[in-house]
């Protein structure tokens, strides 16, 4: 189900994206709102499930993580469970996307060597056949939808 959110809703979750920190206060002084009415808002986002939680972004090669990939995997069976459980397991795995075509999932792997990555990718041909790309840089770091744009005859 498609939650119906207004201009305001689009600020706040725009905002939050921007920086999930910023005080009640400061947001609501953002989106021009007191800062209870903010907190409403922000409650109401959160209990309807399209505020899904916050986190911490994470320089990789700062933790030991240099090096990051993405590898595509062929998984030929039906029985996912095995997989999710490697998936809980290897907190290197950043994300996991099933997809359509002939790779049935794609991940974002970091790893701390080329050894570390060819370990775990040796874990993942357990479960198929993978390709694995390096990543150069990240050109574009992850964000949210922004408010859509209708069309406008």
């Amino acid at each position: 189900m498609t939650e119906t959110l207004d201009p305001i809703d689009w600020t706040i979750l725009n905002e939050l994206q921007d920086d999930a920190r910023l005080s009640l206060t400061e947001l609501g002084r953002r989106v021009n709102l007191s800062a209870s009415a903010t907190t409403e808002r922000v409650r109401r986002l959160e209990s309807i499930g399209v505020i899904t939680g916050y986190r911490a972004e994470v320089d990789l090669t700062k933790v030991g993580y240099p090096v990051l990939a993405v590898v595509r995997l062929k998984y030929p069976g039906n029985k996912h469970e095995p997989l999710r459980r490697l998936l809980a397991e290897r907190r290197e795995i950043l994300e996991c996307l099933r997809t359509t075509g002939d790779d049935c999932y794609t991940l974002k792997v970091a790893a701390a060597s080329m050894p570390h990555l060819e370990e775990l990718v040796n874990e993942l041909t357990d479960f198929g056949s993978t390709t694995t790309n390096l990543v150069y840089s990240q050109t574009q770091r992850y964000r949210g939808p922004q408010k859509p744009v209708t069309d406008q005859a």
